[in-house]
């Protein structure tokens, strides 16, 4: 990976610095008793209104069921790589593949973030059930659409809601988007961030302190150790390199080498504008 492009993960001082005071400062607003009244009466008056809307409209109902669902957790990770690899979203041609293993390579230490976190959150007994577990008169998906449920599993309850990890993955992946797009792609990528958020706190899987703090701390965290010094950069370096037999085979496949990021890469060229 060439250092010259603006993707590079490397020494950012002040970002680093901000980056965990912020993620530190939000756990604390959670934790503190002065402030923690806020986030409870912002958790259930959430929840209540989203969770609420259910049981009304059938169609309603259908879409935040469907949308709950594994299969669309996939479809929702489909649509957030192709606007990582498109050449007119964020990245040019030549930076396609220094994106793609940065950003997995930030995936890597989010998971390293998240299993710490959640020992972390076990031991001091931050942990606790989601909404739809606890407040009564609770609208279940799950009993509402059994044959779903019975195939798929819906995500509309937890035992241990806190951390949220399907809102950190989002959060981290806004975060990385939000550094490369401007002007209404940025308002557009921030935007999905929150619309695929949504299917979680509406059926009751999680409560907003489950994603808004537990999940955009472990997203800031993650950010702040992994783009804010050269981690990143060097786990995305061993993927580069551990891929470098896979291209000439896909680049020969029908439509697989029709892909940007499959194409021969150009290098960025050493003036590109870095990121900061």
């Amino acid at each position: 990976m060439n250092k010259d492009n603006r993707i590079q993960a490397t020494w950012r001082w002040p970002a680093l610095l901000g980056l965990n005071l912020l993620a530190a400062a939000l756990l604390a607003s959670w934790l503190l008793p002065a402030t923690r009244a806020l986030w409870d009466a912002a958790d259930l008056w959430l929840f209540q209104s989203l969770n609420g809307s259910l049981n009304h409209y059938p169609l309603w109902d259908w879409f935040w069921a469907l949308t709950s669902l594994r299969p669309s957790d996939a479809l929702i990770g489909g649509l957030m790589l192709s606007l990582l690899l498109h050449t007119r979203w964020a990245f040019r041609t030549g930076e396609l593949r220094p994106a793609l293993f940065t950003f997995i390579a930030l995936l890597v230490v989010l998971l390293v973030v998240r299993v710490v976190f959640s020992k972390l959150v076990t031991l001091l007994g931050w942990q606790h059930e989601s909404p739809s577990m606890q407040v009564p008169g609770s609208f279940h998906l799950s009993g509402a659409f059994p044959e779903l449920e019975r195939l798929f599993e819906l995500k509309d309850r937890s035992s241990r809601s806190f951390p949220g990890d399907h809102a950190s993955v989002l959060l981290l992946w806004g975060l990385f988007m939000a550094l490369f797009s401007r002007g209404w792609k940025l308002a557009v990528s921030l935007a999905l961030v929150v619309l695929f958020m949504l299917p979680r706190l509406v059926a009751g899987a999680h409560w907003l302190v489950d994603v808004a703090v537990g999940g955009l701390f472990i997203a800031l965290v993650s950010f702040a150790w992994g783009y804010c010094t050269p981690l990143a950069g060097h786990i995305a370096r061993g993927l580069e390199w551990a891929c470098q037999p896979l291209w000439a085979p896909l680049q020969r496949l029908p439509l697989i080498n029709r892909l940007q990021v499959v194409s021969p890469q150009h290098t960025p060229q050493s003036g590109a504008p870095q990121s900061s």
